[in-house]
């Protein structure tokens, strides 16, 4: 075995001395670390670059004014909270605030629907041309029994919304509202619903007017519906 220097034929022995076997050993794990961590490295690539595209792809869930004006149109067919059928053409004629969220939203529901209602309590007998709306967005557990149920508690003028999958879908497409169902095992079901918050104004002719923030306050949605009201434009 050579061992390094001037072998037995008198040729220069370049290889060395020879592993032992704790070095080869240590060698293989040196390497099979090596192509863990190059493997770790790739694998991190690729979900940085799937998280990006997804974040880039992912619905607005709220858009600006500007965005939902040119895109949304007020249009659905439903069923009230009494078991009546309701579309757009139902309300025309009156000014619509539209909400979306679900029965068993756990803060942004209630924190809206009772904004909405202090907004009608701050109008008084101008709010007879506003009608407030409450669109589901989770039809699988909000029946109307449950949309008017969980209505009946903010205020008697706001009117709860629901219907199939298929036309809750095509609303809330109308509306360019984002919506999404969320695995989550505290919840009820075991999931919750993400999506907009905006309260959404409609005017008597069915067009979209603007939307309201989630953080608007009561007074200033009130405000702002009465000089719409009395027609003096800007609001």
């Amino acid at each position: 075995m050579s061992t390094g220097g001037i072998d037995a034929n008198g040729q220069v022995d370049r290889d060395g001395p020879p592993e032992s076997e704790p070095m080869r050993r240590s060698l293989s794990r040196l390497r099979t670390v090596r192509h863990i961590l190059w493997g770790v490295i790739l694998l991190a690539g690729v979900g940085l670059g799937g998280f990006e595209l997804w974040h880039r792809t992912r619905p607005d869930p709220n858009p600006t004014a500007q965005e939902m004006a040119s895109s949304i149109v007020a249009n659905f067919t439903l069923s009230t909270h009494t078991g009546a059928t309701a579309s757009d053409a139902t309300y025309r004629g009156r000014w619509l605030l539209v909400f979306f969220g679900f029965t068993h939203c756990p803060d942004v529901c209630p924190t809206g629907l009772a904004t909405i209602a202090q907004v009608m309590d701050e109008l008084g007998p101008e709010g007879e041309a506003v009608q407030p709306l409450f669109i589901s967005i989770d039809p699988e557990r909000d029946t109307p029994e449950a949309m008017a149920e969980f209505v009946s508690a903010f205020h008697p003028r706001i009117v709860g919304l629901t219907g199939a999958t298929e036309a809750v879908a095509a609303a809330a497409k109308n509306f360019r509202v984002y919506y999404e169902r969320v695995e989550d095992a505290s919840s009820p079901n075991g999931y919750t619903m993400e999506h907009t918050t905006s309260i959404y104004l409609i005017d008597p002719e069915g067009r979209f007017v603007k939307p309201y923030s989630y953080s608007a306050t009561s007074e200033d949605i009130a405000d702002s519906l009465r000089r719409k009201l009395k027609g003096k434009g800007q609001i």
